[in-house]
Order: structure tokens, then sequence, then C-alpha cells
């Protein structure tokens, strides 16, 4: 049996939590099925999500990501349970590695072994969620040994993130959901192929996984604004290596290099030539309402499960006029 489309605000708002509130009631006046944190920063991800749990009586709540580089695997378990008990059955840990700009330049973390320490951190919290007393001593990442903390139940599932094959696959085989961002349409059925790979290792059905995807939404009569804005807001992602190698292997070589170059040079219109108007409209969803809806739709028929609406802006308006086409009043998945 396919499992639920769901449609998925974008959480937090901004850095002001009242904003933040304020979007989650809405969303659940208005149809939206779930709320998915980001959780690079200010404010922090998990504590929102563990207030925001006041304020919602039926949205489901996810992390989409939170990095697992800057808590160890103990905190997130501990941190989890907290949540899970205020959202019973309404809570989804996503973890991932992030970006060498977050990991590295914001916390003076080494964005080290990313592949093996999201799957052994995932694989330790799962234990502790179960409440089994840890002995993880022999892993090569992550260390636990003697935690334990009573069962979460229900139990929450674990959902990984990832971008190219190997973590792809490791993200389908070892979590309950696989979590996308940023791609380029182009490349999705490649990426569905690697997420196969990894589902069928563990006897898994891509038909039972989810699949959780954060589109950069900008509805807007406006194209050209509109990709100025998004080039504005993501230059920066394709220029750190994850992204930039991302992009490469997605099949836009000499873009990633020439943004890469300009970005090092600091020569801002060289950068923005790169990122020229074909790629933003491959990565981007930005148009009218109409065609924002339509490639939302594409994507869902594809077989991204959840999607979640982005509006690249601290714009209260410009946030809810994105968000507002695809209320349940205004967009239905087929």
């Amino acid at each position: 049996m396919a499992l639920k489309k769901r449609m998925a605000v974008s959480l937090p708002l901004n850095q002001v939590l009242q904003d933040t509130i304020d979007l989650v009631h809405w969303a659940e006046e208005n149809g939206y099925t779930d709320g998915w944190f980001a959780d690079p920063g200010a404010p922090d991800g998990m504590t929102t999500a563990a207030l925001i749990a006041a304020h919602t009586k039926k949205l489901r709540i996810g992390m989409a990501i939170v990095p697992v580089y800057t808590r160890s695997p103990t905190v997130l378990a501990a941190s989890t349970d907290v949540i899970a008990q205020a959202l019973p059955g309404r809570f989804i840990l996503g973890l991932g590695s992030s970006s060498e700009i977050i990991m590295q330049n914001f916390n003076g973390i080494k964005l080290e072994k990313p592949l093996t320490r999201v799957k052994e951190t995932a694989i330790v919290i799962r234990s502790m969620l179960n409440g089994e007393k840890t002995n993880f001593t022999d892993l090569k990442t992550v260390y636990s040994r003697g935690y334990s903390q009573r069962p979460t139940d229900p139990p929450v599932p674990i959902y990984l993130a990832g971008l190219r094959p190997k973590m792809l696959e490791m993200a389908a085989q070892y979590g309950d959901g696989v979590i996308l961002n940023l791609w380029p349409k182009s490349a999705l059925p490649k990426m569905l192929d690697h997420i196969r790979i990894g589902a069928e290792r563990s006897g898994k059905k891509m038909e039972d996984l989810e699949i959780v995807n954060r589109y950069a939404v900008i509805v807007t009569d406006d194209k050209t604004e509109g990709y100025d804005r998004f080039r504005q807001h993501f230059i920066p992602y394709f220029s750190n290596p994850v992204y930039n190698n991302f992009l490469k292997w997605c099949g836009y070589e000499d873009e990633a290099n020439e943004i890469l170059e300009g970005w090092a040079a600091r020569d801002r219109s060289r950068t923005a030539a790169a990122f020229h108007d074909d790629l933003v409209d491959q990565i981007g969803v930005v148009g009218t309402a109409e065609e924002c809806r339509e490639r939302i739709q594409t994507h869902s028929s594809q077989g991204i499960t959840t999607s979640i609406i982005a509006p690249p802006s601290r714009e209260l308006d410009q946030s809810y006029e994105t968000l507002e086409a695809f209320t349940s009043k205004n967009f239905q998945f087929e």
C-alpha cells in the first residue's frame, strides 16, 4: 500500500519564535500535515520543536536535519525522548552530516567520515531509544558504554539524509525514511535508483519507504526577480564541497567548478553567471503558483512522499505568499 502523500511547511520561519508559532497555527488551520525543522543554528531546532508541541494538535513534526556532529548520541536520544513524549506518535528524528560551512566554519568541527558518522549515530540512538544499555566500544566515529534510558513509546522513526550514491544507499538501508534537499530535477531518477538499492539491502520495499524532500519554492509572477532571489540565497550552498561535489555528480561539473572559482575569487558576477537561469530552474521551484504546484505534483508522482515547502526568505509576506499556494484549498495530491 502506497504511503500517504504529505504537505509540510519548513520550520523555523525565522529567528523570531512567535513567527514560527504563528506559522504552525496557520499551517494546521490550512491543511498542512507536517512541519519539518532545519537545525543549522539559531534558533535551535530541537529546542523549538519541543516548544512547538504545545501549539499543535495535528501536525507531525520532523527534523530535517539535525547534524550528527553538534550533539552526542546520548544528548540526541535524551532530547528525542522528551520531544516524543510531547508529540506522541508525531515526531521524526532526521539526522545528517550537514556541510563544511556549518560544521567547520560555524562550529569549528571537522567534517570527518560523514557516511560512517551518520550511520553509527543512527545505530546508537536507535538502541538508546529502545531502552537498551549501550555497549558501543568498537565503532569508528562514536562511543557509548553503560548508558540507558527508558524505551521511547511509541518508537520514534529515524530518517537519514543523503545526496550522492553511497549516502543515499546507506540512508535507505539504515534509516526508516530518507531526506533529500536541493537536487537538480534531472538527477532525481538516479537518486531514487540508489535509494532503491539501499532499501533492498535491508529488505525494505521502496513503496514503504518515506522520501522527504525540502523544496526551495518561490511563488512569483516575476521569474527574473525570483531567480535572482534564489541565486542570492543558494550560491553559498553550492560553493561549499558537499553541495558542489553533488552538483558535479548530477552532471553540472562545469558550472560547479565555475561557482567554486568565482566564489574563491570573490567575483559575484562570475559566480552568478555560473549559476545560470537553467540551473536555477533545475534546482529551485520558481514561478507562478500554478507552475510551482505542477512541479511539486510531478515530483510526487515520481516518488517523493512528503513535500516540504521552504520559501528562501525572511520576509513574512513573501513566505506566506508561497505557502498559500499549497494550502488544502489550493492544492491536492493526485
